[in-house]
C-alpha cells in the first residue's frame, strides 16, 4: 500500500470571525484553514456575506470577532504585517487607466518597497506572463477586459505575496479570457507556491478549486472538494422545459413523488437512475406539455441548492 500524502501545513486560518452592521448579523463565527498552495473558494450568491468576508481578510474591516493566522502566526486583521504579505486584487477595477501596464506595475512595487532592481525583474517577468510584454507601454485604459483583468492579477504578484486574494475574478469575461485567467493563476501556483483565496457565485469557476467554503446568510454550512459536494445531490439531474412550470412540478412530485422545483430554465428534479424516469416522465403528460426532457450529472450549482435549501443564482438581502 502506497504511502498517504503528508499533509500540507495551515497556510491561513480564521477562526470565529462576526461582523454586523448594527443589529443585523451579516457573519457569523465563519471559521476555515487553507493549506499552503491550495486554490480555496468562497462560494455563495450576491448578499451571503462574500464581499464582507472578502473585506476583513484584506485588512478593509474590522471584525467584530474572531482572529486570522497566517502560518500560525496570529495576526489582527488589517495589520500591516498581514496585508504585506497578501495579494489582492478586487472585482471592480483599480488600476490607473491613465498610466501604462509597465507604469502600473512599477507603481505597486514601489508602494511594496520592492528594490528597484528586483522591481524592473519582475515586472518584465510578469509582464510576459502575462502575454502583455509588448503591450507594456501601452495605458491600461486601451487593454481588453481580459488582458486589464491579467494586468491587475499580475499587480497583485509583484511583491511575491504568499497568498493572493481574489474577488469575483473573471467576473464579464468571456471563456477565452476566463481560460487564459485561471491558466495564470494555476502557473503561479506551480512556479511559486502561491496560495489563492477566491470569492465567486459561479459554478464554473468553484469547479477551478481544490476546496470550496459554502457560505450562505453569513454562515459556512459545509467545506470540501467540489467532487465531495457534489455527491450530496442524490442522483441524476432531469431538467423539464415546459409553458407552465409550476403546474408540471405539482402533477411530478403528485404523480411520482419526487420532489419537482421551478426553476429559471422549468422544472428540475434529482432522481438515481434518472434514465429510467424519463420516458415515464414523457408518457405522463399529453404530446406538446413538454417541450424537452434532459438528463444531466449534478453540478455544483444544484449541490448548493441540496446543502442550503436556496439556489446559487438567487440576490440574498444585501
Amino acid at each position: 500500500m502506497a504511502d498517504a500524502p503528508e499533509p500540507r501545513a495551515a497556510r491561513l486560518e480564521s477562526r470565529g470571525i462576526a461582523f454586523r452592521y448594527g443589529e443585523r448579523r451579516v457573519l457569523e463565527d465563519v471559521s476555515f484553514t487553507v493549506a499552503a498552495g491550495e486554490i480555496f473558494g468562497i462560494l455563495g450568491p450576491n448578499g451571503a456575506g462574500k464581499s464582507t468576508l472578502f473585506a476583513i481578510l484584506a485588512g478593509l474591516r474590522r471584525p467584530g470577532a474572531g482572529t486570522l493566522s497566517l502560518d500560525g502566526e496570529i495576526l489582527r486583521p488589517g495589520s500591516r504585517e498581514l496585508r504585506a504579505r497578501l495579494g489582492v486584487a478586487f472585482q471592480d477595477p483599480s488600476l490607473d487607466p491613465k498610466l501604462t501596464c509597465e507604469e502600473n506595475l512599477r507603481l505597486a512595487a514601489q508602494l511594496h518597497r520592492v528594490p528597484r532592481a528586483e522591481s524592473r525583474r519582475r515586472c518584465e517577468a510578469l509582464l510576459a506572463a502575462a502575454g502583455l510584454a509588448e503591450r507594456a507601454r501601452d495605458p491600461a485604459e486601451r487593454l481588453s477586459g481580459g488582458l486589464r483583468r491579467r494586468l491587475e492579477l499580475a499587480r497583485a504578484l509583484v511583491h511575491r505575496p504568499s497568498v493572493l486574494l481574489v474577488d469575483e475574478p473573471t467576473s464579464g469575461l468571456d471563456a477565452a479570457a476566463f481560460r487564459a485567467w485561471w491558466a495564470a493563476v494555476e502557473a503561479a501556483r506551480r512556479d511559486d507556491g502561491l496560495t489563492v483565496i477566491l470569492a465567486t457565485h459561479r459554478p464554473d469557476e468553484a469547479e477551478r478549486c481544490d476546496r470550496l467554503a459554502v457560505l450562505a446568510r453569513g454562515r459556512i454550512v459545509a467545506c470540501d472538494a467540489p467532487d465531495a459536494l457534489r455527491a450530496r445531490v442524490s442522483g441524476d439531474v432531469i431538467e423539464i422545459e415546459a409553458e407552465e412550470p409550476a403546474a408540471v412540478a405539482v402533477e411530478i412530485s403528485r404523480r411520482f413523488g419526487v420532489p419537482a422545483r421551478v426553476t429559471e430554465r422549468g422544472v428540475a428534479l434529482e432522481r438515481s437512475r434518472g434514465h429510467e424516469l424519463v420516458p415515464r416522465l414523457v408518457e405522463a403528460f399529453p404530446a406538446g406539455r413538454l417541450r424537452s426532457v434532459s438528463l444531466r450529472p449534478p453540478a455544483l450549482s444544484d449541490a448548493f441548492l441540496a446543502i442550503t435549501g436556496e439556489a446559487l443564482d438567487r440576490e440574498e438581502d444585501a
